[in-house]
């Protein structure tokens, strides 16, 4: 019963896990008063992470499924709640019939997925998560005691509808924007849950059936999916030695990441920065600028397109989850008076405010200056990975074609002939190193060619190794 666990299987392993338990329980193949094996033993009988097995044990605790007993262990409960009664099934054809009622399908399009259980791959080269050896937890647990003050909780507890936290948008706009070159005053400025939301209210603003935008190919598959949701005409745009190129056509709008060029991190070079900002003002071209890893980039030109924006054209997006942890959910929005403000109402539709007790706990992290101490500490850190990184595939990967940049949180590697980086995945996985396919990112006919290392997460001195055993995996196939 405890020893089917499906690495392979969609499902994350702890709920896996929390079913066959519950399920051995119900069916009568694990006693009433059983002791269940202590969470060591399980955890490396099914080879997976001692933390995994605790926390399916504390949750069926809480559910009353299994008794705790202090300096003994943990046994099946002898009273078990009931068991949930099975749900009539509806006549078949008396429900809707979703297939024709459905106006969108979000499950169909193509997502960036990981396993669920990354933290427990021995090497996880996986994009966008914080290294939690490099966070100051303590310092992020007394700011949010700060933001549980008697005159903070009377401001963040109270219904704001539109408003976002005064103290979060200052530190945004006087410590955080200038490092871009943009100066902004407060009303340019919105408060989203990563620059992810802020893309879905740019474009039900903004896109409509017979808009045309342009996105970059390779690019970010849910900029293309979110202006595609709005029914938009989707443009692709080459991406160059120098960035992403627009079309000889005029175009609505375009999403660009001029800094590091998602997938690949080839930043869009000062020429044809200012080239994409002279024909945005010929076109009437609304530009927005996914600044997704401006907060830790450090190598080259930190020049952004809204700096350089004299016109309103640009509409700048950026994100504390690349510094902070995704989990935090904090981005903002600068762009012209008017689009932001409509913008905050559209935002009200949804969900109203981000959650302001993290904006409040966010700016006091930055008001006392934690933030940018932790942003050099990741820039530095981000440095020496991806110089170690470079020179391990160098080492172990030499047939991979690699985007020539200096910096970022990723590495694009193409596979060469004869290499699929869909069964390189699998393969690479059974020596426990995990990687992130690129199929999401490229045209379909493009499967199987192109991967992403990412570093923000995985172990300096751990790099190397994990290079080598993909190494391993390229020749095992």
């Amino acid at each position: 019963m405890l020893t089917i666990i499906t690495r392979e299987s969609e499902e994350p392993i702890q709920s896996q896990l929390r079913r066959r338990i519950v399920e051995s329980i119900h069916s009568g193949q694990m006693q009433l008063g059983q002791k269940m094996p202590p969470s060591r033993q399980l955890a490396g009988q099914l080879g997976i992470a001692r933390n995994t097995v605790t926390a399916v044990y504390e949750e069926l605790v809480a559910r009353g499924y299994l008794d705790s007993v202090p300096r003994r262990g943990v046994f099946v409960a002898r009273d078990l709640p009931p068991e949930p009664a099975n749900q009539p099934e509806a006549a078949p054809g008396t429900g809707p019939d979703w297939d024709a009622r459905l106006k969108q399908r979000p499950s169909r399009l193509r997502h960036i997925i990981k396993p669920s259980n990354w933290q427990d791959y021995a090497f996880p080269f996986v994009y966008g998560q914080v290294d939690p050896s490099l966070f100051p937890i303590n310092t992020w647990r007394t700011c949010s005691r700060d933001a549980l003050g008697r005159s903070a909780i009377d401001w963040w507890t109270a219904d704001r509808a539109v408003e976002d936290d005064p103290l979060l948008v200052e530190q945004i706009r006087t410590q955080i924007l200038p490092q871009r070159g943009i100066y902004a005053k407060p009303e340019e400025i919105l408060i989203t849950l990563g620059t992810q939301e802020g893309l879905y209210l740019l474009a039900r603003l903004l896109a409509r059936p017979g808009t045309r935008v342009g996105c970059e190919m390779p690019g970010y598959p849910d900029s293309r999916n979110i202006m595609a949701a709005e029914g938009a005409d989707i443009i692709d745009l080459p991406i160059d030695s120098e960035g992403a190129r627009l079309p000889d056509s005029a175009l609505d709008l375009a999403v660009l990441t001029p800094a590091h060029h998602c997938p690949t991190m080839v930043p869009m070079s000062p020429e044809r920065r200012l080239a994409t900002l002279a024909r945005a003002r010929r076109d009437g071209t609304v530009l927005i600028e996914d600044d997704y890893e401006g907060e830790t980039a450090s190598d080259g030109d930190q020049t952004t397109l809204k700096s350089l924006d004299n016109s309103g054209h640009v509409a700048y997006l950026g994100t504390l989850s690349k510094v902070l942890a995704p989990g935090v959910r904090l981005g903002f929005m600068v762009a012209a008076p008017a689009l932001v403000e409509e913008a905050r109402w559209l935002r009200r539709l949804i969900h109203r405010s981000a959650p302001l007790n993290n904006q409040r706990t966010a700016g006091i992290f930055l008001a006392e200056g934690h933030y940018l101490a932790l942003q050099r500490s990741l820039r530095a850190a981000l440095d020496h990975r991806h110089a170690k990184v470079v020179e391990g595939c160098d080492r172990y990967l030499p047939d991979f074609r690699r985007t020539g940049t200096h910096g970022g949180s990723s590495v694009w590697l193409e596979c060469p002939p004869g290499v699929d980086a869909r069964a390189l995945f699998t393969a690479a996985c059974a020596r426990g190193v995990l990687f992130e396919s690129g199929d999401p990112f490229v045209p379909e006919d493009q499967a199987g060619r192109f991967l992403r290392l990412g570093i923000s997460y995985i172990d300096e001195r751990k790099i190397d190794a994990g290079l080598a055993e993909l190494g391993r995996a390229v020749r095992d196939l």
